[in-house]
């Protein structure tokens, strides 16, 4: 060292930040291309490769004997992969699921997970295992110059950078993977589907995505689950790279029940099992009687889901469970692999193919230079054969004779070294087998074989060919029918809270001051209920628990309820200010329960109204829904229940004794508004509410209106109220002395 402030000789000073970035960044590159992210050539992350390379050195082919499952572990990790062998093994156990991989590389003896439980497999010293027949397709042209080769870790052995894969395995088993700042998720799809996607675009090169998308529909998951993506958002998932894939378990009815047959991909049948049970449990599904798990050998997958009645509506059960469990899952996908460049990236599907044709096309032309090379090299000593047949006396006197045989045979025969070199290789007992008939027919041959292959290395035609035609031979060997049915189906709905209460009956009562409770059952007399100090009964509703309450006030505007959220009506109920937020000096004018389809009539008592839904007085907050415009000076009246009836009339009675009775019909529906004129009252009577309406029913024609003065009350039947029928807006008839008081109108039973 120069001084104690210098730095030491061959030492490198380096800033942290800079130390820091350069050491992450590698070890990003190295999680990204050397773990996580699978290549675009033959679909396999490094450990899958590993271990498909390993086995094979093993000689685990298809045809061989199964070995220990840690036999294959120990080389991969000792070799190649110098990682954990829980980690190997659980790569390996993955690529032995048929329920996980579509197309499996691995055959498994012995406990190797379930459907159910894919962890659940037996450790690495019970299972055995080798390759299946399909790895082939990765394999078979491993050893004829096709790829690139890399040292391993410790530089002992080498071990290929990426496998000649004979069909695009990227898409056909796709993969996961997490990697730094990026990661990947590729479904898997059907090989023929594939494989005829591929050929489309071998013989037109500028295809688009649609017209893959042709070929290849959607996913093919390993399981016979429905995919409900719509068509065009798959398209435009191809597209962009980008998206996710909605999968729907596949049931039928069998005797009322609902039998499960197949799960979307990767979701455990007890899991589900355990979904739907909680939901019984916390009493969110009162239509469901039992659930039973008959899955067995003959029937992987067989969930019994028992309704309580035959009147369950089984689809809406069956939307309410897709959305609310794992029967219904949505995918990710993020097609981003690495490319032929080396670099990950995100690929729409006709440029993965095309990658992965240009992949292939490199890995035949080495294929077939190989091949070729090995061709003239057996040429070449095919030459040299037959001139030692030819001269064979005079080649055995020089091998007997000369020094120097390999020099005199050169020299005497015009032979290359390499000729020289086999000729004098030869045993003395193959001598006798040189018969010249026997080499020029294998040159021939060979010969045949050279022109052949110079001719496809030359011609972008035949190479196109070959390629489309070895695709054509692997789709006859290894395809299969698509397993993962492309269906249109509604999107899932839940159950709102109101459709998972029980139908029970229930009685509604609102007290003067605005308290308001619920009683179980029709028969509660809410008169008799129990009021506090000073208040009293206005208005009592019959419903059912399922159904939603609906308040008005006095201001025109409707507050909604659920029923069975209301306070019990053993205690005094609980003020609605608590629950909705009316304006401040309104009063609650009317009370009202049923079906949506229920229809009230509304009016103010200066004369105007219209006849509304129940399903349009629904208020989605607690401020209400403005439905009733009142007249200056007017008041709301009560709202009246339109019956279930035809040939219905509208009997309308004011202050000063007049009645008018016409057709409902000649009232409009609306879902909000002033509405239309009732009765005929003078706007000035009526501003200075001199006149007002104050009796109003709906009644069946041919019944019998009862108008009520004070304690006194007249019947007026059919007959007599032609007098007072009229079109809708007129003054209406007078009535007779004593009655001019009208208090209220009422039907006779």
């Amino acid at each position: 060292m120069t001084d104690t402030d210098a730095t030491p000789v061959g030492v490198e000073t380096l800033s942290l930040k800079e130390y820091a970035e350069k050491a992450y960044l590698d070890y990003s590159m190295y999680v990204i291309l050397d773990r996580a992210l699978p290549h675009v050539g033959d679909g396999l992350k490094p450990v899958q490769r590993r271990i498909v390379y390993a086995m094979s050195e093993l000689g685990l082919k298809a045809s061989a004997k199964y070995k220990k499952s840690a036999r294959t572990v120990g080389d991969v990790i000792g070799k190649f992969h110098p990682h954990g062998d829980s980690a190997a093994y659980e790569a390996m156990v993955l690529m032995a699921q048929d329920f996980s991989y579509r197309y499996t590389l691995v055959d498994g003896q012995g406990n190797w997970g379930s459907a159910d439980d894919p962890k659940s497999f037996a450790a690495m010293r019970y299972t055995e295992s080798k390759l299946t027949k399909y790895a082939d397709t990765l394999l078979a042209e491993l050893g004829q110059g096709t790829v690139d080769w890399q040292p391993n870790f410790d530089g002992s052995l080498d071990e290929p950078v990426v496998l000649p894969a004979q069909v695009p395995n990227l898409l056909l088993n796709g993969t996961t993977g997490i990697a730094v700042g990026m990661a990947t998720d590729i479904p898997p799809h059907n090989l023929r589907e594939v494989v005829d996607a591929t050929i489309h675009l071998l013989d037109y090169p500028d295809a688009t995505v649609d017209a893959l998308c042709g070929h290849i529909q959607a996913p093919d998951f390993p399981t016979d689950a429905e995919i409900t993506t719509a068509s065009e958002e798959l398209r435009e998932i191809y597209r962009s790279g980008r998206g996710s894939v909605r999968m729907r378990a596949a049931w039928r009815k069998e005797d009322a029940a609902v039998v499960l047959h197949a799960l979307p991909y990767q979701v455990s049948g007890s899991k589900v099992l355990e979904q739907i049970a909680a939901q019984m449990n916390a009493k969110k599904l009162p239509m469901v009687a039992d659930l039973r798990d008959e899955s067995d050998h003959e029937h992987p997958t067989r969930l019994v889901i028992v309704p309580r009645s035959n009147r369950v509506d089984l689809e809406a059960l069956m939307s309410h469970l897709f959305a609310t469990t794992d029967l219904e899952r949505n995918y990710r996908v993020n097609l981003n692999v690495i490319g032929m460049n080396g670099r990950p990236g995100v690929r729409s599907l006709d440029q993965l193919l095309r990658d992965w044709i240009s992949f292939r096309r490199e890995t035949v032309k080495r294929r077939l230079e190989h091949r070729l090379d090995k061709v003239l090299k057996r040429l070449h000593i095919l030459e040299g054969y037959l001139v030692a047949y030819l001269n064979i006396d005079e080649v055995i006197r020089i091998i007997r004779e000369e020094d120097e045989p390999k020099l005199e045979l050169m020299a005497r025969f015009q032979l290359t070294d390499i000729q020289a070199d086999a000729i004098l290789d030869l045993k003395l007992r193959n001598l006798a087998k040189l018969e010249e008939m026997k080499i020029r027919g294998e040159q021939s041959e060979l010969s045949d074989e050279r022109d052949s292959l110079e001719k496809t290395l030359g011609s972008k035609t035949l190479m196109t060919k070959l390629i489309r035609g070895e695709l054509v031979a692997i789709a006859e060997t290894y395809g299969d029918e698509r397993r993962s049915a492309v269906v249109s189906r509604e999107e899932a709905r839940a159950f709102s809270e109101l459709e998972l209460t029980t139908a029970d009956p229930m009685t509604i009562v609102l007290s003067e001051k605005g308290w308001i409770r619920a009683a179980k059952g029709h028969d509660i007399d809410p008169v008799a209920l129990n009021y506090k100090s000073g208040d009293s009964f206005k208005f009592s509703a019959l419903g059912r628990s399922n159904q939603t309450t609906i308040v008005f006030d006095s201001t025109g505007r409707a507050y909604s309820i659920p029923t069975h959220q209301l306070p019990s009506a053993r205690g005094q109920g609980e003020p609605l200010t608590g629950r909705i937020s009316p304006p401040s000096g309104a009063t609650f004018e009317g009370l009202m329960t049923g079906a949506d389809t229920q229809r009230y009539l509304l009016a103010s008592d200066a004369g105007y109204g219209f006849v509304a839904s129940f399903s349009q007085l629904v208020a989605k907050n607690k401020a209400g829904k403005a439905v009733l415009t009142l007249p200056k000076g007017s008041q709301v009246l009560p709202p009246v229940a339109v019956p279930e009836k035809e040939n219905l009339l509208v009997a309308a009675a004011t202050s000063e004794g007049r009645l008018l009775v016409f057709s409902l019909a000649d009232l409009p529906e609306l879902a909000k508004g002033k509405g239309n004129k009732i009765i005929g009252i003078p706007s000035a009577r009526a501003a200075a509410r001199e006149e007002l309406v104050v009796g109003l029913l709906i009644f069946g024609d041919g019944d019998t209106l009862i108008v009520h003065t004070g304690g006194q009350y007249r019947k007026f039947p059919p007959s007599e109220l032609q007098h007072f029928r009229g079109e809708r807006g007129r003054r209406g008839g007078k009535l007779p002395r004593g009655y001019t008081r009208v208090t209220g109108l009422s039907v006779a039973d």
